[in-house]
């Protein structure tokens, strides 16, 4: 019976070890050794509910060859990011925009994940801010109105 037991154990232990699939390679590249972005981080401040707000982060290619955005995707679906199609060539500028739906009142904090090819890991841009209903927006603008007009 024990070498029964035994038997199972050690075939079991020996297709755990060959199912283990090898990790990716890594190409060591790091983010900040092809691109460089303007900023990382864009606070809306306080916008209006209802009003979706966008913002563009300008990048420039830093490595000695063209670059490729391969993908953008945002950390939820009130987030839509656009990126540049085509190559960005070395030196060369190019801009990834952030557009928010602001249907939901309240504080919110975004994040674009941008992959660039080559790199591992994404670079992470992220966009804050307060969505207000109607009327603490009116109040707000009014609030503001009246500090610039000294009262």
């Amino acid at each position: 019976m024990k070498s029964v037991v035994l038997g199972f154990f050690a075939v079991l232990f020996s297709t755990a070890l060959f199912a283990q699939a090898a990790a990716p390679a890594s190409t060591g590249k790091k983010a900040d050794e092809v691109i460089k972005f303007a900023e990382q981080k864009y606070s809306f401040g306080k916008i209006k509910q209802g009003v979706p707000v966008t913002h563009v982060f300008e990048f420039t290619n830093i490595s000695g060859q063209p670059l490729v955005i391969e993908n953008a995707h945002a950390s939820c679906g009130c987030t839509t990011p656009t990126w540049p199609q085509q190559p960005t060539a070395k030196g060369k500028s190019a801009k990834v925009t952030a557009g928010f739906n602001a249907a939901a009142a309240g504080p919110f904090d975004k994040t674009v994940f941008v992959k660039v090819a080559g790199v591992d890991l994404p670079v992470e841009l992220k966009i804050t801010g307060e969505v207000l209903t109607a009327e603490q927006y009116a109040k707000f603008e009014a609030e503001n109105a009246a500090k610039k007009n000294g009262k």
